[in-house]
C-alpha cells in the first residue's frame, strides 16, 4: 500500500514538474496571420505567414511596403522575426518582437531605427 502510494506521488510530482514545458511548446504559429501595426508615420495591415518547426520560424512578409521572407524564434510564448524590407531603395531591417497567447499576438516592431510601432495580429 506505502509503495503504491509512493508511486503515484511520484508520478504526480513529475506531471507537475512537466507541465510548463508541454505549456511551453504548445503554441504553434504556423499559417496565416492578419497584422495591424501602428507607428508615428502611419499604420499598415500587412499579412505575416509562418512556418514553425520547434522554435525556429520562418515564413514571408506580405504588406505596404512590398514582400519579404522573414527568420525567427518563438520560445515559449515570446516570439521574435525579422525581415528586410526596401524602403526607397535602401535595406532596412523590420524587427517584430512580442508575445503570442492562443490565436493573437502583440508587442513592439521596429524598421531601421528609424521607424517604432506596436502591432496585433490574429490568426486567419
Amino acid at each position: 500500500m506505502k509503495s503504491t502510494l509512493k508511486a503515484i506521488a511520484v508520478l504526480f510530482v513529475l506531471a507537475l514538474l512537466g507541465s510548463p514545458q508541454v505549456l511551453a511548446q504548445a503554441a504553434d504559429i504556423t499559417g496565416e496571420w492578419a497584422f495591424n501595426v501602428t507607428t508615428d508615420q502611419g499604420g499598415g495591415t500587412p499579412v505575416i505567414t509562418f512556418k514553425q518547426d520547434g522554435e525556429k520560424l520562418t515564413g514571408k512578409y506580405a504588406g505596404q511596403l512590398g514582400n519579404a521572407d522573414l527568420t525567427g524564434t518563438l520560445k515559449g510564448n515570446a516570439i521574435h522575426f525579422t525581415f528586410t524590407l526596401d524602403v526607397q531603395g535602401q535595406q532596412a531591417p523590420a524587427t517584430y518582437d512580442g508575445t503570442v497567447e492562443k490565436n493573437t499576438m502583440k508587442g513592439k516592431m521596429d524598421i531601421g531605427g528609424m521607424v517604432n510601432g506596436t502591432f496585433t495580429a490574429t490568426k486567419k
